[in-house]
Formats: C-alpha cells, structure tokens, sequence
C-alpha cells in the first residue's frame, strides 16, 4: 500500500489568559465549551511561565484575552499562550482581543514615534497566530497590519438594541465627540432611522494625551436626547468635555454608548459628574469596582456575539453575515 488514509474530525479549543476570565467563560457557555484547564503563574522577577493541562495536538485554538491594566504583562502572556499552542501542534490558532492593545498607536504624528498597533500585529503572528477576532478596532485600517485573517466585529448592535428600546420614544441626535467619529455617527444614525447628526469641535495637545479642549456643537441638538458615541472611554476626559458642551446647547437629555470601557485614573469620578443621566458600555474589559458601584453606567455583554463569530470562525462560516454584511 502506497498511502493510508484517516478521519479527522474538527476539535474547537477554548483558551483563557489571566486578563479576564469572567468574559472566556462566558462566552465558552454561549459554545457549549469550557475553557481548557491551565496552569499559569509569575516567577519572582516578573517572568510568565504557562502550560495547558490537556492536549492540544490537532486542535482549533481559540485564545481569548482582554487587555486592562497591567496591558504590558497580558499581552506578553498572550504571546507565550500563543507559543506554547504552536508548540503542541496546534492546528490553527485564533487570538480572540475583544480590545486589541496599542490600538490607538496605529500612525507616526511626529518623527521618531512608533506604530506600536503595528508591532502588536507583528508579535501575535511571529508568535505563531494564524487569525484575529477582535471588537471595534480604533480604526478599521489596524486589520491591515496582520498578515492574515481579521475578523473584526461591531458592538453597535448590542448597543443599538438596547438604546432603541429603552430611548425608542425619544426624539434623539448622535453625537460624535469628535471629527473622528463622524462616519460611526452616520452608521448610529442610520440604525436609528435618520436621526440627526451632530459633532463637538475640540483640539488636541500632542505633548499632552488624554487632555482635549472642547469648542463647540456643530449640529442641531436643541431639544433633543444626545447620544454621546465613542469607541472607548479611557480618562473620559474626550467624552465628558463634549457631555458639558451639549449640555450647554439645550439638550433635553444626555446618553453615552462606547464599546470599551477602559477607565483609566479619573475616569469614574468625571462620569459621576458629567451631565449625562446614563453610560451604556459592554464587557469587553472588566469594569473597575468603583465603576460597577456607579449607578448610571449600564454593562451589556459581548460574549453572545464573540460566540457567534468564534463559532462561524471553526465551521468555516461568514462572520460578515452576522452585521447583514456590514464591513
């Protein structure tokens, strides 16, 4: 006999880093699959030592981590979660970020800067990852930088859903905080029916991050329930000078709606005082206590549309179909 033949069939693999495990959790019971038992610790000097506790040979690895703070010390778990499926023959491997790291780093403003998006998008793949499953990047042009599959999914449904009910007898605007946003804004507005588009004129210190100056609405907001959007919240300082604009403007209500809740120093105590009667966020990243503690922010999950889509990933599906072929 010159050759022999074996039924193979499809394993789905579910690997969690330390991030966050709430969330791979989760989203391993929308699956149907836990996530793989393994042994992860940090020796004396700061360095990660991972094992998994079951074969991995021959599987579809699917490894979730998020990306709070110490960003530094998950990601460099990540890629040695990465490494040590590669090593045990893994047969593809997906890294599922439902916050990719860096993201905001995806071009030189000045000489001499890095794009450090682009180095995370290098590391994972020298690593040994054959795909990415992420969740609202800063900027679409980031799946670029991957030399393979990314699969980058839309938490505006998750949220749309949940303001069309709760605000669906509201006369409402979008609101970028931004010229950034404007394009997401005109997305919003359509899913809204056509509501009206507004935007707040700001600058931007370079030498200063996190620090912005707010001008003006551009738009009619007058009356009118606001919908502040945004990608992510890190110091709210982005979001709630544009909340103390609108504010000033004659609007009826104000509403925030981002995808990731990073939270970062002042964050929560500038929430709890912006003018803004809720805060709509999912749990890409774990929310700090003293956020979970704050009345007005509202938490909706990813993980039943992360399900979906590591599920379309392993049968070969279209995740494209699960945003009515939105790109």
């Amino acid at each position: 006999m010159a050759s022999m033949s074996a039924v193979n069939s499809k394993m789905l693999m579910l690997f969690s880093g330390r991030a966050y495990p709430e969330l791979a959790e989760e989203i391993g019971k929308h699956l149907g699959v836990a996530p793989t038992p393994m042994s992860a610790y940090s020796f004396a000097n700061g360095e990660l030592f991972v094992r998994y506790q079951e074969s991995v040979r021959g599987c579809d690895a699917f490894v979730v981590q998020s990306m709070p703070a110490p960003i530094n010390e998950w990601v460099m778990e990540t890629l040695i979660m990465i490494d040590a499926l590669k090593r045990g023959s893994a047969k593809r491997i997906t890294v599922v970020l439902p916050f990719y790291p860096y993201a905001r780093q995806d071009k030189k403003h000045r000489g001499r800067e890095p794009i450090s998006a682009r180095l995370m998008a290098d590391l994972l793949k020298t690593a040994g990852a054959d795909r990415i499953l992420t969740v609202d990047l800063h900027t679409a042009q980031i799946q670029g930088f991957f030399d393979g599959p990314v699969d980058h999914l839309f938490a505006m449904g998750t949220l749309a859903r949940y303001v069309e009910e709760k605000y669906a007898d509201r006369q409402m605007a979008v609101v970028s905080p931004d010229t950034g946003r404007v394009r997401l804004a005109e997305r919003w507005s359509d899913r809204l029916g056509g509501c009206p588009i507004a935007f707040v004129h700001k600058t931007r210190d370079p030498l200063k991050p996190n620090q912005v100056v707010a001008h003006k609405v551009v738009g009619d907001v007058e009356g009118r329930t606001c919908l502040l959007i945004d990608d992510m919240i890190d110091t709210a300082g982005t979001i709630c000078s544009a909340a103390e604009m609108l504010a000033k403007s004659g609007v009826e209500d104000i509403v925030i709606a981002s995808t990731h809740a990073i939270m970062s120093g002042p964050a929560v105590e500038r929430l709890a005082k912006a003018p803004v009667s809720e805060v709509i966020v999912t749990n890409t990243l774990p929310l700090p206590k003293e956020a979970q503690d704050l009345e007005k922010i509202t938490t909706l999950s990813i993980a039943p549309l992360v399900a979906k889509a590591i599920w379309e990933v392993f049968n070969d599906g279209s995740v494209t179909t699960l945003f009515g072929g939105l790109s």
